[in-house]
């Protein structure tokens, strides 16, 4: 076990009540010492990710005050007692139900942090964890896409999306992707769609039926929501699986399980990543698993943007707004 003095000018973004990004308050904290279990990372990249939007909103309710932020890359500065995964020095990732990762350091649950290989660097591993392991059960365990299989990707030039497009070609999947413009269909492309569809200009029914001639696709995989829902639900085969992976132009309004027969009896699931990482078991399969694909070459994590911590307010704006593509981290200042 390694201690270390207490800092008081650490610096991390709070949020004392919901709302737009004027809340988000970047301000000295002070950072204690680990106790049992715990360990305090020193941060060098923090991910961006819808998820944060909507705990700032309100949209995921959190009590307040609370920090914002799940995922994180950085290095063990302090251990406290009990903990064995990781020792002071480690370069490590992490992504951790515990809001904070906003942070230029924290105290944490040892749990949930795994070891960075020298060969990721830290802006790779904060922005691999939750798009990475999203992508990871989303294609090998909530359906398990095989050689063969013709899927569809809403927004596939986002940071999930970009991830998974690419790990889904590498399983030998044709991969239907939908972006808002022709620069991010093209980026798609380059990512390993077989077509991408420019929603704003083509109708993605009809381009998914055509590309299928007619069967639709086994599962369709959703982060857009209120916008593509019935257009997901109408481009699914007869029994196919709508997976529901996120909100980004807003919740998914009350659905009338009709839909769902009328189609062809189809199915639906709402997934969740801090299910499918609980458990250290877990955690560490799908970490496997995912750094198994970026050392191999099949997948990149390319980080499109960086912005400093301090200008967390215009990353959002910009996130929100989808301007953005691929994967984004801020930097600690």
């Amino acid at each position: 076990m390694a201690r270390s003095a207490t800092r008081g000018n650490e610096k991390a973004v709070v949020i004392a009540a919901n709302g737009g990004v004027d809340v988000m308050d970047y301000r000295t904290i002070e950072v204690g010492e680990p106790g049992p279990g715990e360990a305090r990372v020193r941060h060098f990249a923090v991910g961006l990710n819808f998820i944060d939007t909507y705990y700032r909103s309100g949209l995921y309710p959190h009590a307040l005050p609370c920090g914002l932020g799940v995922e994180g890359a950085g290095q063990v500065e302090a251990v406290g007692p009990g903990v064995t995964l990781v020792n002071v020095g480690d370069r490590v990732a992490y992504i951790s139900p515990q809001l904070g990762a906003y942070a230029t350091a924290r105290v944490m649950s040892a749990e949930t942090l795994v070891r960075l290989p020298d060969a990721v660097s830290f802006e790779q591993g904060a922005a691999m964890m939750m798009q990475g392991l999203t992508a990871q059960y989303l294609l090998r365990q909530t359906y398990r896409v095989k050689a063969g299989d013709t899927i569809l990707f809403h927004a596939a030039a986002g940071g999930l999306g970009s991830i998974a497009v690419q790990w889904a070609k590498s399983l030998g999947a044709t991969v239907i992707g939908t972006v808002g413009s022709d620069a991010k269909a093209e980026l798609a492309l380059r990512n390993g769609c077989a077509h991408a569809i420019v929603y704003s200009s083509e109708n993605v029914v009809e381009r998914v039926r055509q590309i299928t001639d007619g069967k639709g696709v086994p599962v369709v995989y959703d982060s857009v929501g209120k916008d593509t829902y019935r257009i997901s639900l109408d481009c699914l085969a007869p029994r196919g699986l709508f997976v529901s992976c996120g909100n980004a132009s807003g919740p998914i309004p009350l659905m009338d399980s009709r839909d769902f027969a009328s189609r062809g009896s189809l199915y639906f699931t709402r997934p969740g990543i801090f299910t499918y990482v609980a458990g250290r078991e877990n955690l560490e399969r799908m970490c496997a698993e995912l750094l198994a694909v970026i050392d191999s070459g099949a997948v990149r994590i390319d980080v499109a943007q960086q912005y400093m911590l301090s200008d967390v307010a215009q990353a959002h704006c910009d996130l929100e707004a989808r301007r953005t593509t691929g994967t984004t981290v801020l930097i600690p200042d």
